[in-house]
C-alpha cells in the first residue's frame, strides 16, 4: 500500500516535482531539512511528504524571507506539535467515556498559557510587562 511516507520517487524526479535543483535537495538532506528513504544502494528516495517538505522549505525560504536554520527549527518543532497532537488524542481514547475532569476548584489558575494566550506568552513577569519566553 502506498501511503505519504512511501519513498518513492528519484532525486530527479523528486527534484522536478519540487520546483528545485536535484544538488539542493542533496544539501537539504545534509543539514536535515529532509530525510529521504534510502535504497541498499544508498540512492535516495523521496516519498510525497517529503516533496511536501521540500515545496514548504522553498516557500518559507523564498516567500517569507526565512533562512534555512530558521526553516529546519520551524519543521522540528511542527513535527513536534504533530506528535503531541497525537498523544493527546492517543490519551482521550484511553480516558473513560463520561469521566469528569477535575473540579474547578482544583484547577490551576495559572495564566502561563490559555485559549487566548498566543503560545509562547507567559503573561505578565516580575517588572510587569508581558514579553515572549
Amino acid at each position: 500500500m502506498v501511503t505519504p511516507d512511501t519513498p518513492m520517487y528519484v532525486i530527479s524526479v523528486a527534484a522536478e516535482l519540487a520546483g528545485m535543483h536535484p544538488q539542493t535537495l542533496r544539501q537539504y538532506d545534509r543539514l536535515g531539512l529532509v530525510t529521504p528513504g534510502r535504497t541498499r544502494g544508498r540512492g535516495r528516495r523521496y516519498s510525497p511528504r517529503d516533496i511536501a517538505t521540500l515545496r514548504e522549505v522553498q516557500r518559507l525560504s523564498q516567500e517569507e524571507g526565512v533562512n534555512l536554520a530558521g526553516i529546519k527549527r520551524i519543521l522540528e518543532l511542527e513535527a513536534e506539535v504533530r506528535r503531541l497532537q497525537e498523544q493527546v488524542e492517543r490519551l482521550r481514547a484511553i480516558a473513560e467515556p463520561g469521566r469528569r475532569s477535575a473540579p474547578r476548584s482544583r484547577r490551576s489558575t495559572s495564566c502561563a498559557t490559555s485559549p487566548t494566550t498566543p503560545l509562547g506568552w507567559a503573561g505578565a513577569t516580575s517588572s510587569g510587562s508581558t514579553r515572549p519566553r
